[in-house]
């Protein structure tokens, strides 16, 4: 059974950084596409960035230039490295993994950029 656990999350001032990671446990990691997504009060849950199975990478528009994606196959862990962070940046952010059955889902981890 796979499960996603992400971590990282926390209270972060405008304009500092977080890393987020998420922890892979019951399927071969790295072979599928890993991602974020984010969902603010109120909102619908939307994507932030991708990785494929070869490192390719995608980013929604919002987050170019500050968030970087990134895994380790070692560790069996999905990064998401954030910086420059604003204020609607904040929200619970999700991992997930794409396989070709289904897609799985972290539980997610709170971020809050406040002063």
């Amino acid at each position: 059974q796979v499960q996603l656990v992400e971590s990282g999350g926390g209270l972060v001032q405008p304009g500092g950084s977080l890393r987020l990671s998420c922890a892979a446990s019951g399927s071969i990691f790295g072979i599928y596409t890993m991602g974020w997504y984010r969902q603010a009060p109120g909102k619908q849950r939307d994507f932030v960035a991708f990785i494929t199975s070869g490192s390719i990478t995608n980013y929604a528009d919002s987050v170019k230039g500050r968030f970087t994606i990134s895994k380790d196959n070692a560790k069996n862990t999905l990064y998401l490295q954030m910086n420059s962070l604003k204020p609607d940046d904040t929200g619970v952010y999700y991992c997930y993994e794409h396989t070709p059955a289904v897609r799985y889902w972290g539980q997610g981890t709170q971020v809050t950029v406040s002063s």
